[in-house]
């Protein structure tokens, strides 16, 4: 699609942010209605709320698409079954999606189609009881975090490059739900989280402040989460991807833009999480959303940078180029979203 046409169809989409709509090109097929599966990076926390925004304001039943949203469990997970069909669209986070195809794994299989976070959100998050302060303390210590999810494949990296002797790391397989309060108990001295689970952590800290190390302080060059699709999907279907893409984006967008209603929309939907925490990861998840004002982009000379950096400390095996992980006609029809 070339851009005048596509600039066409989005100046209305979300001029102002408040009247958020998919229209135009995104409207539903005349043959009737997708179904597709789409994953979240990992459960149901507020970090994953435009999903569920994005079907509620309609977007997705605008662009003619009956969407189920089913809880992911990391990327590692998240790719087998995009890849095996069971699912049709799942958030990944894009580094560890450079990790399993450096790997030989799935190389051929899966495609980044949109960013969800223009930076990395992985982090190791500590209490201030344990005196760990700066990445070197964390030598010797035990880390919670989810087998197969991002903060716990990336650590490698971040360790090298801030200075830390992973070895010297010892990580514990832990679901998701369950990292704050392993860590409140003491169990674990930090946990692999995002950096917008800040919240989480201190409603369950018991009054002790929350120490938060962005992987985004030495990792500069990566992005966060980002859309996924099979390659299957994108050869038989590319107008559906565009269409999954817009809509999913004009919900993300809507969601940093309205994090108390986002929260109350995921609260509606997932009555175990609590609206007000989901309101604030969503503030604080805002600057990681738009470049330039734009949602949803990549630039290809940053994908390379992110692809370098992995492949020299080890993570990535085999070369990579950007087009192995980002199918960059897929993101530029989706792109422009703000």
């Amino acid at each position: 699609m070339r851009r005048p046409i596509l600039a066409a169809f989005l100046a209305p989409l979300l001029a102002f942010s408040q009247s958020a709509c998919v229209s135009g090109e995104n409207a539903a097929p005349a043959g009737g209605v997708d179904k597709v599966s789409y994953l979240t990076a990992v459960g149901a926390f507020g970090r994953e709320s435009y999903v569920w925004v994005a079907k509620e304001k309609g977007y997705f039943a605008e662009a003619g698409i009956d969407v189920e949203i089913l809880p992911g469990a990391g990327t590692t997970e998240n790719l087998a079954l995009l890849a095996a069909g069971k699912a049709q669209f799942a958030a990944c986070d894009l580094s560890a999606v450079m990790v399993m195809l450096g790997g030989g794994d799935l190389r051929h299989a899966v495609r980044a189609v949109a960013a969800i976070q223009q930076r990395t959100l992985n982090s190791i998050t500590t209490v201030s009881s344990t005196g760990i302060a700066a990445p070197r303390d964390l030598s010797g210590r035990t880390i919670g975090g989810v087998a197969g999810g991002a903060p716990w494949l990336l650590f490698p990296a971040y360790a090298k490059l801030a200075d830390v002797d992973a070895k010297r790391v010892t990580w514990v397989p832990t679901p998701a739900a369950n990292l704050p309060k392993l860590l409140a108990a003491g169990k674990v001295d930090g946990v692999g989280l995002f950096v917008v689970a800040r919240g989480s952590v201190e409603k369950v800290a018991g009054g002790r402040s929350v120490v938060v190390l962005p992987y985004s302080d030495v990792l500069t060059d990566l992005y966060g989460n980002a859309l996924i699709t099979s390659t299957k999907m994108l050869d038989g279907d590319p107008e559906l991807v565009r269409r999954f893409s817009t809509a999913l984006l004009a919900g993300l967008a809507y969601a940093v833009d309205h994090p108390e209603e986002a929260g109350e929309i995921l609260h509606k939907h997932v009555p175990a999480q609590d609206p007000a925490i989901a309101a604030d990861e969503l503030r604080l998840m805002r600057p990681y959303v738009r470049l330039d004002g734009r949602t949803g982009t990549f630039d290809p000379s940053r994908v390379a940078r992110a692809i370098a950096i992995l492949y020299s400390t080890g993570l990535v095996k085999r070369a990579l180029v950007p087009d192995d992980v980002v199918s960059f006609e897929a993101a530029q029809a989706a792109d422009g979203v703000r």
